[in-house]
């Protein structure tokens, strides 16, 4: 008599998929996200500040965004969605905090929170 095999992808004790990724695909696969989501806002302001041209900065952003999002796709949707409403917010806090602490404090304070969030929603094993 024969029967499903234990542990076998369907059969009986076969384990449940892991809601994470195990690690992020493409370039830098083994740098957490979270560090390049938080680089990529301090490299968009750093290039928007450096050049002088606000939509260069725009469009490191962007690129860093997509970037971020397609490497930790594997986190699930939802997550990566959070992740980036996450990042406008604080791409918006951090032009409103800039008149109380200074442009780079500012952006410095928003990508820490950025890369907190992001470390906490696609990056945490467990």
């Amino acid at each position: 008599m024969t029967g499903p095999v234990p542990g076998a992808a369907g059969g009986v004790g076969a384990a449940a998929a892991p809601s994470r990724p195990a690690r992020a695909r493409g370039p830098l696969g083994a740098v957490p996200t979270a560090v390049l989501a938080a680089v990529t806002l301090v490299a968009a302001f750093a290039v928007a500040q450096g050049t002088g041209v606000r939509a260069l900065g725009g469009v490191v952003l962007v690129l860093g965004v997509a970037w971020c999002a397609w490497r930790s796709w594997g986190a699930g949707a939802a997550r990566v969605v959070a992740v980036v409403l996450l990042g406008a917010a604080c791409f918006v806090a951090s032009h409103v905090l800039a008149g109380a602490t200074g442009a780079w404090p500012s952006v410095l304070l928003a990508a820490a929170v950025l890369g907190a969030g992001a470390w906490l929603l696609v990056d945490r094993r467990g």
